[in-house]
């Protein structure tokens, strides 16, 4: 990898939203530490390491879903277990895989990468590009995917809780006697997950491919004993079974789609994490080994109902000789932590790209790692999900009542994701719009089927998932309409940086040796920082520097696009700094940059002058008054600028302000 530092271009636009990482920042590592390049990746032996890695962190979600999804079908009797439906929830369950998943995520999604990234933010970022000039539809798209987004936490919350608690519940399997421990060993498995957050993944991480790797080969072999002692389970491989299951059932059916869906849980996760593996090794790890494990595993689980019926209450487990029993329940609860690590630790970056592009307050963010700058951990964000995850496990107490929950976080996020593929196809990648309806419609159907089949489980569980998702939608929401109303109010009594330059060398102040850095959020106004200093120290830097951040929906930009530097004379400089979101915003390390402009820094003789301001919520046009009160605290509590700009903490100088919205 390499840094390539070039002088910035004079005057350009705010927004680059096509511009390609380069430099050494713009190269993204995975979780596992295996360093992404192009020469790597294109051997062979990288191409199994990467393959490797994303067996372990993508598809740990799900690669637990054979624990609870077809149990879930005829847990509670609305789904009667004859063979003809055995045979036909097996046909959805093969169908569902290779439609929303094969077809779907594997060969479509994964071609949606911004700048080689993936996920629901990223996809949002390409979607508003794409429609950049329709001003209304953008809005709307931009509320939709970050509906999407907020409801991602609530999925965040559901996977970790169903996945421990189902292994857990193995133990009823073993010895009936021990299902009092179920719910207290699950919070205990859980507290100890949360609690080693804070020393970062980077360990962990290396046990993941390999341990995942191991699961799948045991849903492999318990799936095909199983198969050779009923191998007429294969007919449901046929379309026919799940067609006639429909059409002679359409009751039952839908009732029974609320369940298969649980099947796909995780199916996002493919998405998300291209940017750490690349779309071949996602691709080789399930078509190779993940699919063919979990479809082996539930049909195996098929031809066992079809002759033990009696075992429905738990078929998994049941599938496992008695012998077998306490080493997969072992086996089955790390599989489910690392699950839930996935989730842990897709929220962190989630929480960080949110905060970046303008739709959560500053929060404390910890690298947990020198090599990855992608392994981050969030102190409010971690202990947040584990109350919310310690509240769904007690409230709910079992895996089924929490299946009711999962179904329809998981629809949500796949209908909207299916809405935004559109938009790119049609306006981004510029197809036809037959094509483009084409490509996306019947995907819009199924999805959209499946959550139906969701919504009429909302007064059985699903209203937490969505209540948390509200919750988190309406704080991302008042955060962004707050910082607007702010920038608006600050606009009003703005003064033009330039006219106050100008004014105040007409009769200069005293200048003072070293440089003084002043953050300013609205480029080319004159920060109350300076005119505070002004006021009261009567001195002027020798050197200026008015340092506007801003960050783009695109996630990676190199160090050639990091700045733009305008002259303003008398050793004054206005500077931009650009940032993807996923880059780690750093502005000493940027300003470094200014030396190829003529401009040098001394480090440690730079002062960098920050305005914190006061929020007033007022009666009037912003918002409504509660909201306004809300953003207040927000604001307030948000972790300081200089710890998320990367500034020294003993060469920053705040000052305050008020201002009312």
């Amino acid at each position: 990898m390499r840094a390539a530092v070039a002088a910035p271009q004079h005057k350009s636009s705010h927004r680059l939203p096509s511009l390609p990482g380069a430099g050494a920042e713009c190269q993204p590592q995975c979780c596992s530490g295996i360093p992404l390049s192009n020469s790597s990746a294109s051997s062979k032996s990288s191409l199994a390491a990467l393959t490797l890695g994303a067996i372990g962190v993508v598809y740990g979600d799900i690669g637990t879903s054979p624990l609870y999804a077809l149990k879930e079908v005829f847990a509670h009797g609305h789904v009667p277990l004859t063979p003809q439906n055995i045979y036909g929830v097996l046909s959805l369950v093969f169908w569902t895989l290779t439609v929303v998943v094969s077809i779907k995520y594997v060969l479509l999604i994964l071609r949606a990468d911004n700048n080689g990234e993936g996920g629901l933010i990223a996809m949002l970022a390409l979607a508003s590009q794409a429609v950049k000039d329709k001003p209304v539809l953008r809005r709307r798209l931009l509320m939709l995917g970050i509906f999407g987004t907020a409801i991602f936490f609530g999925d965040g919350v559901i996977t970790p809780a169903i996945s421990v608690l189902s292994a857990m519940e193995g133990l009823q399997v073993a010895a009936p006697g021990l299902e009092k421990y179920v719910v207290p060993l699950t919070l205990l498995v859980l507290t100890g997950l949360f609690m080693v957050q804070r020393q970062g993944t980077a360990l962990v991480g290396k046990f993941f491919g390999p341990v995942t790797v191991l699961w799948f080969a045991v849903l492999a072999v318990l799936g095909v004993v199983h198969i050779f002692d009923n191998p007429a389970v294969l007919w449901a491989l046929s379309p026919h079974y799940a067609l006639v299951f429909l059409t002679a059932q359409p009751t039952v059916a839908f009732i029974a789609l609320g369940s298969v869906v649980l099947c796909v849980t995780g199916a996002e996760a493919l998405y998300a994490d291209m940017g750490h593996f690349g779309k071949r090794p996602i691709r080789l790890a399930w078509f190779s080994l993940v699919m063919p494990a979990l479809v082996l595993n539930y049909f195996g689980q098929g031809a066992m109902l079809l002759q033990h019926p009696e075992k429905v209450d738990n078929p998994f487990y049941q599938m496992a000789p008695t012998w077998a029993l306490y080493p997969l329940i072992g086996l089955a609860t790390i599989a489910t932590v690392i699950a839930s690590q996935a989730l842990i630790t897709a929220a962190f970056s989630v929480t960080k790209q949110a905060i970046q592009l303008g739709y959560l307050p500053r929060l404390r963010i910890l690298h947990t790692s020198v090599k990855e700058t992608g392994q981050v951990y969030v102190p409010f964000i971690n202990w947040s999900l584990y109350l919310c995850i310690v509240l769904a496990v007690v409230t709910f107490g079992s895996s089924s009542k929490l299946a009711a929950a999962y179904g329809i976080a998981v629809t949500i996020d796949m209908l909207i994701t299916t809405i935004m593929t559109f938009f790119v196809i049609r306006y981004g990648w510029k197809y036809p719009w037959s094509l483009s309806f084409a490509a996306t419609g019947f995907f819009f159907v199924v999805d959209f089927i499946y959550f139906g089949a969701n919504v009429v489980k909302v007064f059985d569980g699903g209203w937490f998932p969505v209540l948390i998702g509200a919750v988190m939608f309406m704080l991302m929401m008042t955060w962004k309409q707050g910082r607007r109303l702010m920038h608006d109010r600050m606009r009003e009594d703005a003064i033009d940086l330039k006219s106050f330059l100008e004014s105040v060398f007409i009769h200069p102040p005293t200048r003072v040796e070293g440089t003084a850095v002043f953050l300013v959020s609205d480029q080319g106004v004159t920060p109350n920082a300076l005119l505070h200093n002004l006021k009261h120290n009567k001195v002027l830097h020798e050197t200026n520097l008015f340092v506007t951040v801003r960050h783009h929906e695109v996630p990676w930009l190199g160090f050639n696009k990091r700045c733009e530097v305008e002259p303003l004379g008398h050793n004054c400089w206005q500077v931009t700094l650009h940032f993807g979101f996923k880059n780690d915003p750093n502005v000493p390390e940027a300003l470094k940059l200014l030396g190829a402009r003529g401009v040098q820094i001394e480090e440690m003789d730079t002062s960098y002058f920050l305005s914190r301001d006061i929020v007033i919520p007022t009666l009037g046009a912003g918002m409504a008054m509660w909201r306004e009160k809300l953003f207040a605290s927000m604001h307030h509590n948000a972790s300081a600028a200089a710890d998320f700009l990367g500034l020294p903490t003993n060469r920053v100088v705040e000052l305050g302000s008020k201002v009312e919205i």
